[in-house]
């Protein structure tokens, strides 16, 4: 089966050279960096969702959409893209930094809560996922790439309701309005989830807020974003294996305020951004009794960004300063404060009529509770054509350890409060085929990880503790895109394959293992059979490190017309059992009809 899937992957790689449809992503300019560049033009490993991709997959979360594409692995423990982690070739749910417009809203408690204040799909204009040592590029947390969602800030007036229901008690209603006015423009978001659960105590009852201005009328034009998301669900094993009379149950509230600015004179260009980010997370081991083992943990981070950029006949010169607050309060992890100050240097370097591009940079942190630490890189580019490009990244990546893993403790788990920050260096080598309506890319990696911190202990006696050890992950991964017409019919074939290796320096037993993708394919195909009726169809194969393997299919039909947009979306359409968390058995054959209605 792996063999075969391989073959389709590599024949259908070789004959793509054909297409002739425009491809209109080598236009989408890449602008969570300091230096702006067009997506054709980057030397990075870069991947793109747009709107329409969310759309005809049919999904109703940022999770499922991600799942699509080679080298991310979410491990999802539930219907929605219920608490979801994210992991990039092989690294930790840790060691993946989510960022909304460019702010970066990691948690110091735990990466388990990165998707807490992923956005509902209809205010998102396209999702950037950038792979690889980007820690000159983005700080400390991004140390094995980053995700960078990108809202719509200029929609026409419009107001869209949207009602889905289905298997499991499912039920879904969103309003999305937007308004365009002289000097501004705004768009507004509510949305509530209904599920009763497809296995025993995984109810869930979600509520999201969403609030994005663009104001122009002022000396400086200013965008706003507030956004609020209230999770409550039951949490059967989500953090390991639990009695059936344990009940666990957890609420979390998460919320965001940024502005932001940018404006030019003359060559320079001046970005600044100012956001609080809170999360408060409240868990309960039995529900029906709250009192006898519960945690609540409430996390902010303030934090203010100040970023340019210089053009000049040398090339494009990119500077930042960040500072960053972090405030926890915690019944078992404690009262504790960190600061974070980072500053930014990169110049991109233009040789040999813009055939080669070399851009050297390095971010220099202070950390007020750990070493201050300094993230040199590098990235080349070399253009052979229009359509064909080479490139390598080189670099210095680090993250420091979560409150969770320095202080945490329960009956089978303790802290440990003398754990080193984690270190790679990471090497990328990467080749890049962009046509018209045909995007390839083959990428080979290596990261060596120092100090990697996994729970693992020696007997079956002694407690679960995050220890620091060294892993060393290599792979390759390869995705395409291949837009053709078959008479007047459209039709779109997404591919992607992946392959991880990772090599462990530790003889102490894992309580989860890393457990990374050892082999991932991805099939997305969408066919448009009659003007106002499509269809996609996904499958994913993943084999991992264990041995664990599975294969699950997903279809979305819709039929859309100026006004209205019907849909029906079956996931795991043939009941597979298989897990994407260690402890949680992900649901058979979820049916969700769906109605979407513009009003104006």
């Amino acid at each position: 089966m792996k063999k075969l899937f391989l073959l389709v992957l590599i024949l259908v790689s070789s004959l793509s050279t054909f297409a002739q449809k425009k491809d209109t992503l080598q236009d989408v300019v890449i602008s969570s960096s300091r230096i702006d560049l067009p997506f054709k033009e980057n030397s990075r490993s870069i991947q793109i969702i747009t709107s329409e991709d969310i759309m005809k997959l049919g999904i109703t979360n940022i999770a499922d959409a991600l799942q699509q594409l080679a080298g991310v692995d979410v491990r999802r423990q539930g219907i929605n893209g219920m608490q979801a982690d994210l992991y990039i070739r092989g690294g930790s749910f840790d060691q993946t930094l989510l960022l909304i417009d460019g702010i970066k809203v990691d948690d110091p408690q735990t990466g388990h809560h990165t998707m807490n204040l992923a956005l509902p799909i209809e205010v998102i204009k396209r999702i950037e996922v950038i792979k690889g040592p980007t820690a000159r590029v983005f700080g400390q947390n991004a140390f094995t790439g980053a995700i960078n969602i990108v809202t719509n800030d200029n929609i026409e007036n419009s107001i869209v309701a949207k009602i889905q229901g289905g298997s499991f008690g499912q039920l879904i209603a969103e309003v999305t309005a937007a308004v365009n006015l002289e000097d501004s423009n705004h768009v507004v978001h509510f949305s509530k989830q209904f599920s009763e659960g497809y296995r025993k105590n995984t109810d869930l009852d979600n509520t999201n807020y969403v609030l994005r201005s663009k104001f122009n009328n002022l000396k400086l034009p200013v965008n706003l974003i507030a956004a609020f998301s209230e999770r409550k669900f039951g949490a059967q094993n989500f953090y390991g294996v639990t009695s059936t009379t344990a009940l666990p149950f957890e609420v979390t509230q998460a919320s965001l305020i940024g502005i932001s600015t940018e404006f030019k004179k003359g060559s320079f260009t001046f970005k600044s951004r100012l956001y609080w980010r809170r999360n408060q997370d409240e868990y309960v081991f039995i529900r029906t009794n709250p009192s006898l083992y519960r945690n609540l943990h409430i996390t902010n981070k303030i934090a203010g960004e100040f970023n340019g950029s210089y053009e000049s006949k040398l090339g494009i010169t990119g500077f930042g300063l960040e500072f960053s607050k972090y405030l926890i309060q915690s019944n078992n992890l404690g009262d504790a404060e960190r600061e974070i100050a980072t500053l930014f240097l990169e110049h991109r370097f233009e040789l040999l009529n813009k055939v080669l591009d070399i851009t050297p940079g390095v971010a220099v942190s202070y950390f007020s509770d750990f070493d201050n630490k300094a993230f040199p890189g590098i990235d080349l580019g070399v253009k052979l054509s229009d359509k064909i490009r080479l490139y390598s990244n080189v670099g210095y990546t680090y993250r420091v350890p979560t409150y969770t893993d320095l202080n945490y403790s329960d009956p089978s788990t303790i802290g440990n409060p003398y754990l080193q920050a984690e270190r790679a260096f990471a090497q990328e080598l990467g080749f890049k085929y962009q046509a018209n309506s045909t995007s390839f890319n083959l990428a080979l990696f290596n990261r060596n990880t120092e100090n990697f911190i996994d729970y693992r202990r020696a007997t079956p006696t002694d407690f679960w503790k995050p220890e620091n050890i060294n892993v060393q992950t290599k792979g390759f991964e390869s995705s395409l895109r291949y837009n053709y017409k078959l008479g007047t019919t459209k039709n779109q074939l997404n591919l992607g394959y992946t392959y991880i290796d990772d090599n462990i320096d530790t003889d102490l037993t894992s309580k989860n293992g890393i457990n990374s993708m050892k082999h991932q394919v991805v099939i997305n195909y969408d066919i448009q059979l009659f003007k106002k009726f499509s269809q996609n169809i996904s499958y994913r194969y993943v084999e991992r490190a264990s041995r664990v393997s599975y294969s699950v299919f997903d279809l979305n039909t819709t039929f859309a017309t100026k006004n209205i947009q019907l849909t029906m979306l079956i996931q795991n359409l043939f009941n597979t059992e298989y897990f994407e968390n260690t402890f949680v058995p992900m649901p058979k054959g979820n049916v969700l009809f769906g109605m979407k209605y513009l009003f104006i």
